[in-house]
């Protein structure tokens, strides 16, 4: 470290240690004025350590009024010269001085100049019999006091200089992280744009291919005519929410609500799908389904899809589900149990989505293998 850097580091640990500690350089300043006011103390006890007792005080509450602590200090000053007694109130008054100019308002500075140059001229002038160096003497004391005037705006503009710092690092740090923002932002679009181009294409070829060749088979009276147009009417349904995801992705602030999102009443458009693609499903219901709210709806629709998709993932070919939606008392279950493949299971996945929506309605969730094949069983709480 250079000498340079080892002064400054130096001078930063010690201000940190004065602002946790004032007390400390407070005292530093009050030890040379009581050795200095011992000689008076031993000549005239009662008057000089009255005066002494007297201008302690203001040096340890100079940082929060430096100018009620100069005017306490000029007036012991004034009554110091009355008395004749001599306890060094004409250097606290350089300090409290110093203390207005730092900390204290330019007018408050101006009255304390003009204050503490009328007090000295006084103690030349009136205070003190000798005629001598009178003229020399005042050049001195004027000298002191714009030392001290001149540190003490030298101390407040450095002060105001490092605030003015810090206000600047910190709106950097702004223009920083709103900069990391716009990045992500920009990622995010590119990311959606190829998403759009890449995976919208070959979904909407797949539609386009399946609508023809529902129309060929219906020329042809197919059966394969009907689960062609499933297949459509499915990848229709996956562009629009493809597009739906990829507008929330281009932008952080959109509404994710851009579509209508899926109830309870499209499980009629979703179950006909998972038996075209050859999982044979049983749905009843009961209670008061339509009336649940459409965050709790669309909970319980992404709930059953992901159930099925892993039923037809790892039920094994012969499978067949149940889907079982009941409401009562405030609470919605759902239920769904195919009879696949029996222990060892295979992991199922998309477990992890089903908890965490069943978690935003304090939802609990069983899900495993049942005597035959797999259950999930899961319970939500409507909202109040």
């Amino acid at each position: 470290m250079s000498t340079q850097g080892g002064l400054v580091d130096r001078q930063a640990r010690w201000r940190a240690f004065d602002r946790r500690r004032p007390w400390v350089m407070d005292t530093l300043v009050a030890v040379p004025i009581v050795l200095f006011s011992i000689p008076n103390i031993i000549e005239d006890p009662l008057s000089a350590t009255i005066a002494t007792l007297v201008l302690l005080p203001p040096l340890y509450w100079r940082r929060r009024y430096p100018f009620p602590a100069f005017l306490v200090t000029a007036a012991t000053e004034v009554i110091q010269g009355l008395l004749g007694v001599g306890v060094g109130a004409g250097v606290i008054l350089l300090v409290m001085l110093y203390g207005v100019a730092s900390r204290g308002s330019w007018r408050a500075l101006a009255w304390a100049s003009g204050i503490t140059l009328a007090l000295l001229v006084a103690e030349i002038y009136l205070f003190d019999p000798a005629p001598e160096n009178r003229m020399i003497t005042l050049l001195l004391v004027i000298g002191m006091s714009g030392a001290a005037v001149a540190s003490g705006v030298a101390v407040r503009t450095r002060r105001a200089y490092l605030i003015a710092l810090e206000d600047r690092a910190a709106r950097l740090e702004v223009e920083r992280d709103q900069r990391a923002r716009l990045a992500v932002a920009e990622e995010r679009a590119r990311v959606a744009r190829e998403m759009h181009d890449i995976v919208g294409h070959h979904v909407s070829v797949i539609v386009g291919l399946a609508d023809g060749g529902a129309a060929l088979a219906t020329a042809r009276a197919e059966q394969t005519a009907e689960p062609l147009r499933l297949i459509g009417d499915t990848g229709r349904q996956a562009l629009s929410e493809l597009r739906r995801v990829l507008g929330v992705l281009r932008d952080s602030d959109a509404d994710p609500q851009l579509s209508p999102q899926p109830g309870i009443d499209d499980l009629n458009r979703l179950l006909p799908s998972v038996r075209a693609a050859g999982l044979p499903v049983t749905y009843s219901t009961s209670g008061e389904l339509h009336t649940l709210g459409r965050g709790v709806q669309l909970a319980v629709y992404r709930i059953v899809q992901e159930a099925l998709t892993n039923t037809l993932k790892h039920a094994g070919r012969g499978a067949s589900a149940t889907v079982t939606l009941a409401a009562c008392d405030g609470e919605v279950r759902v239920r769904v149990q195919d009879n696949g493949r029996a222990v060892p299971a295979p992991p199922r996945h998309g477990l992890l989505g089903i908890r965490e929506r069943a978690a935003m309605y304090s939802g609990v969730v069983t899900a495993g293998p049942a005597q035959r094949g797999w259950l999930v069983d899961v319970v939500l709480k409507e909202p109040s």
